[in-house]
């Protein structure tokens, strides 16, 4: 460490290189954190969570049972052992309580004040924070699997929602109406995702194997639909024109935009080159998927190699991005893990399982010991966090 801040101070390295380092260091060492419990308040299993991009603080949850709940993630008692609280929850006695399950919740990216949920019982809420009550309600004719706010658009407002119809809507927060739809796919649209390099951009997963990338801008709409074979199979072929060979049921952009990952019912995930379409071949292995519905899986942003993190039956496998090489697989869930979200400011990820828990995995502290060290039976703190300060009169 003190190498890096040299090398920053005289100009040799990149100021954000012991940074990106220290996040990588973080990721890698990241376990079950067995001084820090979430609340338990869903009756059923938690199929969504977001934090809150603007102070990283505060989580929102959403449950099979229709519950939203939302958690203060900051550790205010300084105890080291503490229960992130649930500070408010939308339960079953609420008048506007989704009538079932809810199947995505997201931040306004904005601003805390306001957020929005959608659900089995075809309809999209809009929520104020602070009084816990509807702003609006957007009701469609086929269940919703999935919607989507853009993370970095300050042009429009629409929200991009998938559901049981082959139709993308997009609903329009200012006007409180659908603006639009883009058609294109077949089978019904499990989850949708916008750019966060583009305003414009988005990402849709469909039933029917495909994937399209949109400029919701053109009156054609879609500009690109993935080929897993790049372009190189016969159109003749069943799987041209395809991005699985099964239902894709879950995507993702990285940090950056510039390329998205998507998973399919095939057991296998696939990274893409976002501005052309361009299949990368990166090979990730089986990636077990036997999710129905749309899969909520995430990456990491700020770190020298970024990682993607996917439920995983009862585990969450953890991928470096760009080599598909399996990291670990972190195990404490004890049935289907259906979701997980990343807390970029502290490196730490939460995943929502079929087991009504949600489980908080954060970087170690501690160096692994050899089981053959006589010493192993003693913890060992890394250094940079050890306290290296002595009084005068302990030197002498």
């Amino acid at each position: 460490m003190l190498g890096f801040l040299s090398a920053r101070q005289t100009g040799l390295e990149d100021p954000l290189r012991l940074r990106r380092a220290e996040s990588t260091r973080r990721v890698l060492g990241l376990e079950l954190n067995k001084d820090r419990d979430v609340e338990r308040i869903h009756g059923g299993g938690i199929n969504t969570l977001d934090i809150e991009p603007v102070e990283g603080r505060y989580m929102l949850s959403g449950g099979s049972d229709g519950v939203i709940v939302l958690y203060d993630l900051e550790n205010s008692s300084r105890q080291s052992y503490y229960t992130c609280k649930a500070v408010c929850s939308i339960g079953r006695d609420h008048p506007d309580v989704h009538r079932y399950s809810v199947e995505t919740v997201q931040w306004y990216p904005h601003d805390t004040g306001m957020f929005t949920s959608s659900s089995f019982d075809k309809t999209l809420k809009v929520w104020d924070t602070n009084t816990l009550q509807t702003a609006d309600v957007f009701n469609f004719e086929e269940t919703v699997y999935s919607h989507h706010m853009s993370p970095v658009s300050t042009k429009h407002c629409l929200v991009a929602v998938g559901t049981r119809g082959p139709k993308v809507q997009l609903c329009d927060l200012k006007s409180g109406s659908c603006s639009h739809i883009l058609q294109g796919h077949r089978q019904e649209i499990l989850a949708v995702s916008w750019s966060p390099r583009h305003d414009y951009i988005l990402a849709t997963a469909s039933a029917d194997s495909r994937v399209k990338l949109w400029d919701v801008r053109r009156a054609s709409g879609c500009l690109i639909t993935l080929d897993q074979h790049n372009g190189k199979k016969s159109q003749a072929v069943e799987s041209a024109n395809t991005a699985h060979n099964g239902k894709v049921n879950g995507l993702c952009f990285t940090s950056d935009g510039l390329h998205l990952l998507t998973v399919g019912t095939d057991n296998r995930m696939r990274l893409w080159n976002s501005s052309n379409g361009e299949n990368t071949l990166v090979n990730y292995g089986k990636v077990c998927n036997n999710s129905k519905k749309g899969l909520k899986f995430t990456v990491s942003c700020g770190c020298s190699s970024e990682f993607v993190f996917v439920p995983y039956g009862s585990t969450i496998a953890v991928y470096t991005v760009y080599s598909g090489e399996q990291i670990t697989m972190l195990k404490g869930h004890y049935k289907t893990v259906d979701c997980c979200v990343f807390q970029s400011n502290f490196q730490e990820l939460y995943s929502g399982s079929r087991d009504c828990n949600i489980l908080a995995w954060v970087p170690s502290l501690y160096e692994p010991v050899p089981d053959d060290d006589e010493t192993a039976t003693k913890s060992q703190l890394n250094p940079a966090f050890e306290d290296a300060w002595s009084s005068s009169d302990e030197e002498g």
